[in-house]
């Protein structure tokens, strides 16, 4: 997971003005977002649950995310180094739009098939309604794939903001911005939706084989429909986003530039009074978030449903059932998200981006520690084991999808008030913008760095499913909440836009 860079002037200087385009141009030049996103969407709301299936324990799913942080780290930085010095006739970003769209189509299309090519390597002879074991072959493609999946995703959200920034022209960025986000947000929507859908096998039957039973085919018919939306996305915007070549004078004088990762660790003595207490604040609210992103869908299964991945067959049923109700929960979290993003600029002027701040993180803290009571109560006894727990009653599960709608607005918070309070500090020393926002990156990913490692374990230790990764989620919000309170500047947001990102 990658933080989005803000969207900055359309002119460079560093070649012709690109050609101006109209407003309709400019969205149907976005639409890439949509399709990257609507992918991203499947990937957050069923792979953690579906990897569990092959064989890979719960304990070591997290590590499976560790691709985010360091792609965010390493490859946008890069990414954005050679976008800006590319001088193929395509332009400056679609090349790089482009490939790492090729290379997303392709990730996914293992991923779905993952299961079959582990039986055609031997996993097993036995058909999936029988057998019940590990399937390490499979389990090992659907990671090469996770991972090709994750590097390609930030190879292209780089250049894609980068490119509607260069096109943003007469409409200015905030349209540029706005419209990037709107399709984000879409590709949320029907990504949600995709993998809260049972109904792909009834649909695509021809998808089923004795490797891949209901659950299968359902991931896989819902990531080839990505495939196929992606596509689409990807011609749309290399049609519509016109770009001019960079002459190549332009790039040789930019050579000598410090660029990429380095320069940032290089810029951080840098950095403007108050930046260093955001970053604080803003890597102990991502302690606080990354718990959930990571097993959101997992818990639903697990804590919520009472099913197993590797159980019997009563309880996998219970288990994608409890899967597909979260990915229904995270498209009830999109849509608050969405409408909150028009409330966070208002609520900013009046109460000022730290009071918001703040509000969130205790908001996080309650949900997160109510996430922790409410499994503690769905098994029926505090010492008893997730896997044995009985079956829920309507009204927790009515009660956990409700929480899920309860964190929208904390998420829309996270989205954007980080960056513009980051913007705001960079602009109060006549720029900067991209050493602040580079920082910002940072103390994002080495969070997720931490959860991916240490929850699975953590949770382990204590044989609680998720609950102890949610427990001290709490912990970090309220210390959030409390280091926000007494670090954090105080200024006057101008602005506030969604970061966006995965």
């Amino acid at each position: 997971m990658a933080v989005g860079m803000e969207l900055d002037g359309g002119g460079d200087g560093k070649g012709k003005a690109p050609p101006q385009i109209s407003l309709p141009g400019l969205f149907l030049a976005c639409m890439v977002a949509g399709g990257v996103q609507y992918g991203w969407a499947l990937q957050l709301s069923l792979l953690t649950p579906y990897v569990q299936t092959l064989g890979i324990p719960h304990a070591l799913t997290s590590v499976m995310w560790l691709c985010g942080p360091i792609a965010g780290l390493i490859v946008q930085p890069c990414v954005g180094l050679y976008s800006d010095k590319c001088t193929s006739s395509l332009g400056r970003r679609r090349p790089f739009i482009l490939t790492g769209c090729i290379i997303i189509c392709l990730s996914v299309i293992v991923i779905g098939f993952s299961s079959d090519i582990g039986y055609a390597l031997g996993d097993t002879t036995e058909d999936c309604k029988v057998y019940r074991g590990p399937r390490y072959h499979a389990a090992a493609a659907f990671i090469l794939g996770f991972w090709l999946l994750d590097f390609s995703n930030n190879t292209v959200q780089g250049p894609a903001r980068a490119l509607m920034a260069d096109l943003s022209g007469r409409h200015g960025p905030s349209a540029a911005n706005a419209i990037f986000c709107s399709w984000m947000a879409l590709g949320n929507i029907l990504g949600y939706s995709s993998g809260s859908t049972n109904d792909w096998h009834k649909w695509f039957p021809f998808l089923m084989t004795r490797a891949c039973c209901e659950a299968c085919a359902n991931l896989k018919a819902a990531f080839l429909v990505a495939v196929v939306f992606l596509g689409l996305s990807t011609a749309v915007t290399m049609v519509f986003a016109r770009e001019v070549a960079l002459d190549p004078v332009a790039a040789k004088r930019n050579e000598g530039e410090a660029s990429g990762p380095l320069a940032v660790f290089k810029g951080m003595k840098h950095l403007p009074v108050g930046m260093p207490s955001v970053l604080i604040v803003t890597g102990l609210t991502w302690l606080s978030w990354f718990p959930f992103i990571l097993f959101d869908t997992d818990w639903m299964g697990r804590e919520i449903y009472h099913g197993r991945p590797d159980g019997s067959p009563a309880e996998v049923a219970a288990f994608q059932e409890g899967v597909r109700q979260g990915a229904f929960g995270l498209l009830l979290n999109s849509i608050v998200l969405g409408i909150s993003s028009f409330l966070i600029e208002p609520m900013c002027r009046r109460l000022g981006a730290r009071a918001v701040w703040v509000m969130s993180s205790a908001i996080v803290c309650v949900a997160m520690a109510a996430v922790s009571v409410l499994s503690a109560w769905s098994l029926g006894d505090f010492g008893g084991s997730v896997q044995d727990a009985a079956a829920t009653e309507k009204g927790l599960r009515a009660s956990a999808l409700a929480l899920f709608v309860f964190l929208g607005f904390p998420f829309a918070v996270l989205c954007s008030v980080p960056f513009a309070v980051t913007a705001q500090l960079a602009a109060s020393r006549g720029g900067g913008q991209g050493l602040c926002t580079g920082v910002l990156n940072i103390s994002i990913v080495v969070p997720q760095m931490v959860i991916a490692l240490g929850a699975g374990p953590w949770d382990e230790l204590f044989g609680k499913g998720n609950i102890p990764a949610f427990a001290v989620a709490s912990v970090f919000a309220a210390a959030a909440a409390a280091a926000g309170l007494v670090m954090l500047p105080k200024i006057s947001v101008r602005s506030v836009s969604m970061a966006g990102g995965h």
